[in-house]
């Protein structure tokens, strides 16, 4: 029988209804994405990227809290490796997206570290290696931002590795953890994206467990992945063709995974999230309710 997992709550996102974008033609309309997400045995969700949602708070509180649901997270990307000069640019994004997020008491605001490549047309925009002098900023930058996020809108940062962006490998994770103050940073560990860039995330929890704020619960085919490492394949096409695949039928193993984070004795979330853009909006549905099932059986 499977462990209690009474410390993890268990959400979904837009991306696990293939929603990348605010407005896209490809993408399922927000109400079936509330609906079927709810439908689905899911309680809480993120806000996706900024605008998907309705973007006024009284009215999306509204729709939210007439599905039964809860928010868990806003979401940013940032280049802040770049110095001072993004700060301004960063900040404006952040207003908006932190503002609606505190507004449905949720208590994290999700960073993405901006992509060195295009993911749909692999251009390649900025050296993969970040410079010693970048790396300072990027840990000065993030900190900056936890700390002014705290005290302005009273959320955590979570930064999340990420594919095709500067915090992705174990090294470039393990290098920004030790360079960033755990009382200001923490991180969102995406299990697929981790394991997509070759790392472990039992390995990551179990060494790192005090800077694990938050995870997103993902997983890779690793059939397309080593096809994908082995052409240089960015991260968009990656997706399209199908490397984050449904649990369980990928890595890392979840069970083990929310198991190592049942451990940490603190309440996490754990929100599913399976990169699928773009899809055929009867697709999401079955998916997410296969995997809420999966994910009861391992006892989340």
């Amino acid at each position: 029988m499977a462990v209690a997992l009474d410390r993890i709550r268990v959400g979904s996102a837009p991306d696990s209804w293939g929603v990348w974008f605010p407005d896209d033609p490809q993408q399922v309309p927000w109400q079936r994405f509330l609906d079927e997400v709810a439908e689905a045995g899911y309680s809480w969700i993120e806000l996706g990227p900024y605008g998907y949602l309705p973007t006024d708070p009284a009215r999306l509180a509204d729709e939210v809290k007439k599905r039964d649901l809860k928010v868990s997270a806003g979401t940013i990307f940032c280049g802040l490796h770049r110095g001072p000069s993004e700060w301004e640019s960063t900040w404006e994004q952040v207003s908006r997206v932190a503002s609606l997020t505190r507004a449905m008491d949720a208590k994290h605001l999700v960073v993405i570290p901006s992509f060195w490549r295009d993911d749909k047309t692999a251009e390649i925009l900025e050296p993969p290696e970040l410079s010693t002098e970048q790396w300072g900023h990027l840990a000065k930058g993030m900190e900056r931002l936890g700390r002014e996020v705290r005290d302005t809108y009273g959320l955590d940062i979570v930064v999340h590795p990420h594919a095709d962006t500067h915090i992705d490998t174990e090294e470039h994770v393990e290098r920004f953890l030790d360079s960033t103050d755990s009382s200001l940073v923490n991180l969102c560990l995406d299990t697929g994206h981790y394991a997509y860039c070759g790392g472990d995330s039992v390995k990551l929890i179990e060494t790192y467990g005090e800077r694990i704020g938050y995870l997103h619960l993902k997983q890779v085919d690793p059939d397309i992945l080593a096809d994908v490492v082995a052409g240089g394949i960015p991260f968009g096409p990656a997706v399209q063709r199908g490397v984050m695949c449904e649990p369980p039928a990928g890595v890392p193993e979840l069970g083990a995974v929310l198991t190592a984070a049942q451990k940490l004795d603190v309440d996490l979330f754990a929100i599913v999230e399976q990169d699928m853009y773009p899809c055929e909006p009867d697709k999401p549905l079955p998916i997410a309710v296969r995997t809420r099932t999966f994910l009861r059986s391992c006892g989340a």
